[in-house]
């Protein structure tokens, strides 16, 4: 019988407070201390390094019940980070500080983003998976002057990333939208595609991009393979008749990396 081992044990405590805080979550500002203590303590274990090397001897192992908790681990903690987004577009909106290391630490991603993915005042961007607090859209159009779009299947995310646009977005365009990408009447005048990484679907959603999109626009996939993938949802091949990898941005400092595409020829 396979001993249970001290990261492993961390691996169950952490999908316990993720499950446990996604049914007590009220919404309210005074309930969220521990759920951003949480998600904190959750990026620092991802991105320690020691971790890493011991998720390396558990994968080796094949272990069958490790497999699944990984799996129910990124959805619970995908879950809760949506729900402090939407915690961080209230703060702001009442006038409270925010000072959450996840948020940090995706923003300081969004930077180095850049690097795979040019972005000019011409191009039109759009973001699948905005969030409550849709920190992409505003930095690109702000750093860029280039037209951002953002849409999420969750309606109160939309309505809550509105009011932060209006609250930090004054004179950028930028628009969040509660549709489906076939529902967005302007996809062949998209230039980039940036796919949030704990979008679960997003290879599907890839997938049907190919008949939407024009020939030469660029799709920034972010994920996480390995340890990350706890925290985001994993790369995946793709039909090389529609899309070619054509690059990758590691971070190993950062809780997601990033795979851009482009539509094969």
């Amino acid at each position: 019988m396979q001993t249970v081992t001290k990261f492993q044990q961390c691996l169950v405590d952490f999908h316990r407070k993720f499950v446990a805080l996604a049914k007590s979550y009220g919404g309210s500002l005074p309930d969220s201390s521990e759920l951003e203590k949480t998600i904190n303590d959750y990026s620092a274990f991802i991105l320690n390094e020691n971790n890493h090397l011991e998720w390396e001897r558990l994968e080796q192992q094949s272990i069958a019940e490790f497999s699944s908790l990984a799996m129910e681990l990124r959805d619970s903690s995908a879950l809760c980070v949506a729900m402090m987004e939407k915690v961080r577009a209230l703060r702001l909106l009442s006038g409270e500080a925010d000072g959450t290391e996840y948020f940090s630490n995706i923003e300081s991603s969004i930077r180095e983003e850049f690097g795979g993915v040019q972005i000019s005042s011409d191009s039109k961007v759009l973001l699948v998976g905005s969030g409550s607090f849709p920190m992409t859209p505003l930095y690109i159009a702000k750093q860029t002057g280039a037209e951002v779009i953002g849409i999420d299947i969750d309606a109160e995310a939309i309505k809550l990333g509105r009011k932060v646009i209006d609250r930090l977005g004054n004179g950028l365009n930028v628009r969040l939208e509660n549709k489906f990408l076939a529902q967005l009447e302007d996809m062949k005048e998209v230039t980039h595609i940036i796919f949030s990484s704990t979008v679960a679907l997003k290879y599907d959603l890839l997938d049907e991009l190919h008949s939407l999109t024009n020939e030469h626009v660029v799709v920034a996939m972010r994920y996480g393979n390995q340890l990350k993938s706890l925290f985001n949802y994993p790369k995946q091949d793709t039909d090389p008749r529609k899309w070619v990898l054509t690059g990758t941005i590691l971070h190993p400092k950062h809780v997601f990396d990033i795979a851009i595409y482009r539509r094969a020829v």
